[in-house]
């Protein structure tokens, strides 16, 4: 027996469409997920970045409050910069010089958030 698209096919494809949708559900009432952190009212507020801001937050503590410019926007700019120029940075200075380059900012983001996360 031959079965057509329209109407054999589409309605089986809408049963299973139709039980996930509802097996999405039924899982979602009984599994809830946590969603951000518990707040303690009586305790002072810390503002705390999240884990991909560590490394701003690192290196603003080297900066005092009249260059702190320089350590929260032109620093991370002139990383980011780079990262949008490696391509034709590869050309002019080798690929080499510039993975040793995205390197030492892979590690120092690394090591940054590291040693944030220890001190927070």
């Amino acid at each position: 027996m031959k079965k057509n698209f329209y109407p054999d096919y589409l309605i089986e494809i809408l049963f299973f469409i139709m039980i996930t949708f509802e097996l999405i559900i039924v899982l979602s009432l009984l599994f809830p997920p946590l969603i951000g952190r518990e707040i303690d009212f009586t305790s002072a507020y810390q503002p705390r970045p999240e884990w991909y801001y560590l490394w701003i937050f690192w290196l603003l503590r080297f900066f005092s409050t009249d260059r702190v410019f320089v350590g929260g926007v032109l620093i991370p700019f002139t990383l980011v910069a780079f990262l949008i120029c490696i391509p034709w940075l590869d050309k002019k200075i080798g690929w080499i010089t510039t993975a040793i380059i995205g390197l030492l900012f892979l590690l120092l983001f690394i090591i940054a958030t590291l040693i944030e996360i220890l001190l927070l």
